[in-house]
C-alpha cells in the first residue's frame, strides 16, 4: 500500500468518524497488536490493522515482543508524528513508546484515548524494522457507538 493508499484511507476513516461521531467513549477493548504472534518481523501491521478495524476510543492496544536475543531482534514502539514521517519510516520528531525490553511478559499497552490519527512503527536496526519488515500501522479511534 502506497502512500497515496494511506492517505486516501485515513481521509476516508475520517470522514467517517465525523458522521458516526456521537461523544460517547465508554470502556475500551484489549487488542494485542499482531494477535498470538504479537509484535514481530514479517508481519504487514497495515493489513492487520485493517482486519481489525475498527478501532474506538480507549481501545488499548497491547504490543508484546521477547527481548532481543540471538534468535530475536531488537523491536520497539514508537509514536510517529505525522503521515509523511509515516510514509517515510521517518522517526524524526517520533516519541518511543515503549523500548525493545518492554513487550517481554504482558508486554506494553498504550491507550488510544484521542480522537486522531495514531501512526505506530518499530524503530530498530535504523529503521530497517519499519522499511522492510513493514512493522508500522496507524489507527484512527472513532467513538464508541451507544449500546
Amino acid at each position: 500500500m502506497g502512500l497515496g493508499s494511506n492517505a486516501m484511507l485515513v481521509f476516508v476513516l475520517l470522514a467517517a468518524s465525523l458522521v458516526a461521531s456521537n461523544g460517547n467513549t465508554g470502556q475500551g477493548r484489549t487488542i494485542i497488536v499482531g494477535g498470538s504472534q504479537g509484535w514481530r518481523s514479517g508481519v504487514n501491521y497495515t493489513d492487520w490493522a485493517i482486519r481489525n478495524s475498527p478501532f474506538y476510543i480507549n481501545d488499548k492496544l497491547v504490543f508484546k515482543y521477547g527481548p532481543p536475543s540471538g534468535r530475536n531482534p531488537p523491536h520497539s514502539v514508537y509514536s510517529l508524528p505525522s503521515l509523511w514521517n509515516y510514509g517515510r519510516c521517518d522517526f524524526t520528531g517520533a516519541r518511543l513508546l515503549a523500548n525493545p525490553k518492554q513487550g517481554k511478559g504482558v508486554g506494553f499497552t498504550y491507550v488510544v484515548d484521542q480522537w486522531k490519527v495514531h501512526y505506530f512503527a518499530s524503530g530498530e536496526d535504523n529503521g530497517r524494522n519499519c522499511k522492510d519488515e513493514l512493522m508500522r500501522f496507524f489507527v484512527v479511534p472513532w467513538p464508541r457507538p451507544s449500546e
